[in-house]
C-alpha cells in the first residue's frame, strides 16, 4: 500500500515511517499542511495518516480540502486532543477514523490497515430538491445557482431535511441528527433555526419550501413555483 504520513514532529514522522515501512508500505511523509495538500491531490494514496495540529492549515482543514477536491483516501486524524467536540470535527470534516496521542504504533498500523480493507470511497451524494442544491462534500449549498452561506447547524439542519424530502421529520428526530441524543438545550432550538433557513434559503427567493407539518414536525419540499401549501402556524 502507498501512504502518506503528515506529522510536523520530526522524530515522531521518523519512527511512524520507519514501523510503516517495515510492514512493506511505501511511505511518504509531509511535514505542514500545505506540503500535506500537495501530496494528497497530485498522489494516489490507500490511507492519509494526518495529524491534526500542524503549521499552516491544520488537519481538519486538510481533510475539508481533500474531500472538496475529490480527494477520497481514507483518512486517520492523529490527535492529541481526546475531547468529544474535537473527535467530531474531525469527523464531520471527512477523516474516517481517529488516534489519540500517546498511542502505540502497534495500534496505528492495525487502523491503517483496517481503513485499507474498506471499499473505496465515493463522492457524497448532491442532494437536489427544486433548485434547492446542497452538497454534502464541499459543504456548499445554492439556490437556483446563488450561494447560501450557512453556519454548521443550519447547513446539518437542511441536509438532514433533504435527505428525505417530502417526509415530516420530527423535532425530537431532528434533534438527535443534528445536535446529538443528550442534548439539553431549550427545547425550541430547532424551530429557532428553521426560522433561520427560511430567512436564508426560502424568503430571499420567494420561496416556501421548509415547511411545517402540524403535530409532526418539518419537511422540505420542491416549490420552484413558489407556492407551495403550508400547514397553519408556520
Amino acid at each position: 500500500m502507498r501512504l502518506l504520513v503528515v506529522e510536523d514532529d520530526a522524530a515522531l514522522a521518523a519512527t511512524l515511517r520507519r514501523a510503516l515501512e517495515r510492514e512493506g508500505h511505501a511511505v511518504d511523509t509531509a511535514a505542514d499542511g500545505d506540503e500535506a495538500l500537495w501530496f494528497a491531490c497530485e498522489q494516489d494514496y490507500d490511507v492519509v495518516v494526518l495529524d491534526v495540529m500542524l503549521p499552516g492549515p491544520d488537519g481538519f482543514e486538510v481533510v475539508r480540502r481533500m474531500r472538496g477536491a475529490g480527494r477520497w483516501a481514507p483518512v486517520l486524524l492523529l490527535t492529541a486532543r481526546d475531547g468529544v467536540v474535537d473527535r467530531i470535527a474531525g469527523l464531520d470534516a471527512g477523516a474516517d477514523d481517529y488516534l489519540t496521542k500517546p498511542f502505540s504504533v502497534g495500534e496505528l498500523a492495525a487502523r491503517v490497515r483496517a481503513l485499507a480493507r474498506r471499499a473505496p470511497q465515493e463522492r457524497p451524494v448532491v442532494l437536489r430538491v427544486g433548485d434547492l442544491v446542497l452538497d454534502p462534500a464541499s459543504r456548499e449549498v445554492t439556490r437556483a445557482g446563488v450561494p447560501v452561506d450557512l453556519s454548521p447547524k443550519e447547513f446539518a439542519l437542511l441536509q438532514a431535511l433533504m435527505r428525505r424530502p417530502g417526509e415530516a421529520l420530527s423535532r425530537s428526530a431532528l434533534i438527535e441528527q443534528v445536535w446529538d441524543f443528550a442534548y439539553d438545550g431549550t427545547s425550541n432550538v430547532v424551530d429557532v433555526y428553521i426560522g433561520y433557513l427560511r430567512d436564508k434559503v426560502d424568503r430571499p427567493f420567494g420561496r416556501r419550501s421548509v415547511l411545517t407539518v402540524r403535530g409532526a414536525g418539518y419537511r422540505v419540499v420542491d416549490d420552484t413555483s413558489g407556492a407551495a401549501p403550508e400547514a397553519p402556524g408556520g
